[in-house]
């Protein structure tokens, strides 16, 4: 009988398992004394993220919405699970596979740790760690789960170069000559238990009857090899408490805590340039309909972040260089002191599918881009400002947007509040009339002034377009598609937008009849979204509503439908209702 016949496979699984767990825990530990972004997990996950092509990214949006990056965490750990679980199942066999399974885990995450932005020597010590830590971790539990001649010479034979099988054969032999020795008496032992005489009790097999009752027993001699549950088990929750704890510890020491503590004692200063006050009938207060302006936590977040950045604002600097006369380095308390500016601004994700969710508005406060463009002294010929974000996400923002007196802001504040961590804390970007991959950059560390002939920012290479304005569109909020209606009068309302330009008329049809006027709220300026409303007699039956709007500038919403990539999609927003 071999070794693996003493331990079951479900064992080797549950044990290999958790020394993965353990090994990540460690890493996530490691990574939060030295560099949150250094996790392999996470590592690996940004690798899939910037190799996933345009329209398995747009399917991964358009199906997960924005819990996107908890998917492809959770099938990273998924897949990480199961091969955890083989290579404890191998390790039953030889302990030397289990190790070279967990060796190549650590090569695959090294791998993907040392090709991130900005990644230093320092960077793989988290992988390193805990994949040595998970091994240590794998080769005690299948020692605890298998006890006897494990203890003994077994144990040794099993970490030797001849482990596994061969090692506990090696074992047995060593017992053959008592083994040996003791067979000619046998018989006779057998005939003194039949007759009533001093052996022990035996089982059909001849063995004693109490060793025939253990299970999994591998017989070497005098010390068998016994499968023992119960040890394992509490092995098994030894590691879970250690990989538990090892990866809560791990996350506050990458500055969650900090990060929102810092958020909280943020005192806003009074702006130098307030927001224009709302004009009367700026929001419908229409139910369903959506409100003008978007509270924090309902505010849609699309970005590359697996993990998102906690920066302590102590530590948070702005570099600003480039094709500039002057190079430019600002502490967040510095930024807090400069002159700041409120403003309106609707932003969009260029992912927004035609009637999609993914737009926003809110009130921010921040320092003018172009203020500190015009301190660090634009040279001749930049026409690109490459923004870094702390995790390494770039945008590329065309100068001339920023430049031409739109609020274009590092932004520190949302809707009278410091920034969400998961919105960009400390300093982000905001960018009137660009799409958020092109401008809205959150976490934003660097800015580097330079062309768009000589640099690349994080989307172009796969396949966006390389500046990003955003078209004009319109959505219909109510009714919702596929709602019942009752026959009559109804509400058909929504929002539209043309940022930075501004919507002037929005027109809606029903079943491909004429188009009507639509009645539009107020709004404070171009870069908002713009509610608006209109009152239609609906009979019974299924009807099509659809939508367009008009900007100020005269360009009608096409028909033609275009689906995101590259530039963002078109089309007009379409729902059906049943009406009774």
């Amino acid at each position: 009988m071999q070794r693996n016949d003493v331990m079951p496979a479900w064992a080797g699984a549950l044990a290999g398992v958790v020394a993965g767990a353990v090994a990540l825990g460690v890493a996530q530990l490691v990574a939060g004394v030295l560099k949150p972004a250094a996790f392999p997990v996470v590592a690996v996950g940004n690798v899939v993220v910037d190799n996933t092509p345009a329209w398995l990214k747009e399917f991964a949006i358009s199906t997960f919405g924005s819990n996107d990056k908890n998917v492809l965490i959770a099938g990273v750990l998924l897949v990480l699970t199961v091969v955890a679980a083989v290579i404890g199942v191998l390790a039953r066999h030889r302990v030397a596979y289990g190790l070279v399974g967990l060796g190549v885990f650590g090569v695959v995450g090294i791998a993907a740790v040392v090709t991130r932005p900005g990644a230093g020597a320092l960077d793989v010590v988290p992988t390193v760690v805990g994949v040595g830590v998970g091994a240590w971790a794998l080769t005690w539990l299948l020692a605890r789960g298998v006890q006897g001649s494990y203890e003994g010479a077994g144990l040794a034979a099993w970490g030797s170069s001849a482990s596994g099988a061969s090692g506990v054969r090696a074992a047995a032999r060593s017992a053959s000559g008592a083994a040996t020795a003791s067979s000619a008496g046998s018989a006779s032992s057998a005939s003194d238990v039949e007759s009533g005489g001093g052996g022990s009790p035996t089982d059909s097999s001849g063995a004693p009857a109490d060793e025939a009752e253990r299970p999994a027993v591998m017989r070497t001699g005098s010390e068998p090899y016994v499968f023992d549950r119960r040890r394992l088990l509490g092995g098994v929750a030894g590691g879970v408490v250690v990989a538990g704890a090892a990866t809560l510890a791990g996350r506050v020491l990458g500055g969650r805590q900090t990060a929102e503590t810092a958020r909280v004692a943020v005192a806003l200063p009074r702006p130098r340039v307030a927001a224009k006050p709302l004009p009367q009938g700026t929001d419908f207060g229409i139910r369903g309909l959506s409100p003008f302006v978007t509270k924090n936590q309902d505010f849609y977040r699309v970005d590359t972040a697996l993990i998102v950045p906690h920066v302590d604002p102590r530590q948070w600097t702005l570099r600003i260089h480039g094709m500039v006369d002057r190079p430019v380095e600002i502490t967040y308390a510095d930024l807090l002191k400069r002159p700041l500016t409120e403003s309106y601004v609707t932003l969009t994700c260029v992912s927004n599918e035609v009637g999609g969710a993914y737009i926003g508005n809110a009130r921010w406060l921040g320092a003018r881009m172009a203020d500190l463009l015009r301190d660090a002294g634009l040279q001749s010929g930049a026409d690109m400002l490459l923004s870094t974000s702390d995790d390494g996400f770039t945008a590329g923002t065309p100068v001339d947007v920023v430049m031409d007196g739109r609020d274009a802001l590092f932004a520190i504040a949302m809707n009278g509040e410091a920034l969400p961590v998961e919105h960009g804390f400390p300093v982000r970007q905001v960018v009137p009339g660009l799409y958020g991959y092109v401008s809205a950059t959150k976490w934003v560390v660097d800015v580097k002034v330079t062309r768009f002939d000589q640099d690349e920012a994080y989307w172009t290479p796969r396949g966006w377009s390389a500046k990003g304005p955003i078209k004009t569109e319109s959505r219909i909020d109510l009714p919702k598609p596929g709602a019942s209606v009752t026959a009559g009068r109804t509400t058909i309302a929504g929002v539209a937008w043309a940022q930075h330009t501004g919507i002037d008329a929005v027109e809606v049809r029903v079943d491909r009849g004429e188009w009507r006027q639509a009645k539009l709220a107020q709004v404070p300026g171009p870069d908002t979204w713009r509610q608006w409303s209109l009152d239609w007699d609906l009979a019974a039956g299924k009807h099509t509503i659809e939508v367009r709007a008009t900007d100020a500038a005269g360009r009608t919403q096409t028909e033609q439908q275009a689906p995101p990539a590259p530039d963002g999609a078109s089309g007009w927003h379409s729902i059906q209702v049943n009406v009774a």
